[in-house]
């Protein structure tokens, strides 16, 4: 369902009460929020998704204001029913947080180091650069799988990448692996992206 972020990380809803999960969040605040990877195609078992556990309740009086400025920015069209009586914004508390970022990448995080994290500086950019990647270089992603994974592919395509690595899906002979990257060095923008991949293949090729 729609959902907005805190500073905190933690989900804000705008929901109806005459709408069923509204009426069982009021039942039993305990419940889970499932986001999956915007715009991921292909295998959806090789795409990254997160599930935040936890306890949602009525957002107070004093936390309105915030909530819904957080709310009506990232869906604006909202203005239209926002002040209607039948709705109200809640919060996620959020208490356990499960990650998957493909094939063999999975854990748990602490609630209180996913409260406390920074949003990456590549998350706006994500999307070009994995579409990129896979469209024009996956002859260099086969190449820094074998030099950098150890994995010799005879596929590879780009599944997620942040500011100190990338996931990728391999195929190889007997099976499909999932396997991370670490870049050699963080990068906070597509430009330093774009250099340290040309400094890893150089690297992959002179071996």
């Amino acid at each position: 369902m729609p959902y907005a972020l805190d500073g905190q990380g933690r989900p804000v809803f705008l929901i109806s009460t005459m709408a069923m999960h509204t009426q069982n969040l009021q039942a039993d605040p305990r419940a889970s929020l499932f986001v999956s990877e915007p715009g991921a195609s292909g295998d959806p078992l090789g795409s990254s998704r997160v599930t935040l556990i936890g306890s949602v309740s009525r957002i107070p009086e004093p936390e309105l204001p915030a909530a819904r400025t957080v709310y009506l920015t990232r869906y604006p069209d909202s203005k239209y029913w926002v002040d209607f009586e039948d709705f109200s914004f809640y919060r996620m508390d959020v208490l356990d947080v499960y990650y998957v970022g493909g094939f063999g990448v999975m854990g748990w995080v602490a609630a209180s180091e996913y409260c406390q994290a920074q949003s990456d500086p590549l998350a706006e950019h994500k999307s070009d650069i994995i579409q990129h990647m896979n469209a024009d270089h996956k002859d260099a992603l086969i190449l820094l799988a074998k030099r950098f994974a150890g994995i010799e592919a005879q596929e590879a395509e780009m599944t997620s990448v942040d500011r100190l690595g990338f996931n990728v899906r391999l195929k190889t002979q007997d099976r499909v692996h999932g396997a991370r990257v670490a870049f050699l060095r963080e990068v906070t923008n597509p430009k330093q992206t774009r250099e340290v991949f040309v400094e890893m293949v150089k690297q992959a090729r002179q071996v």
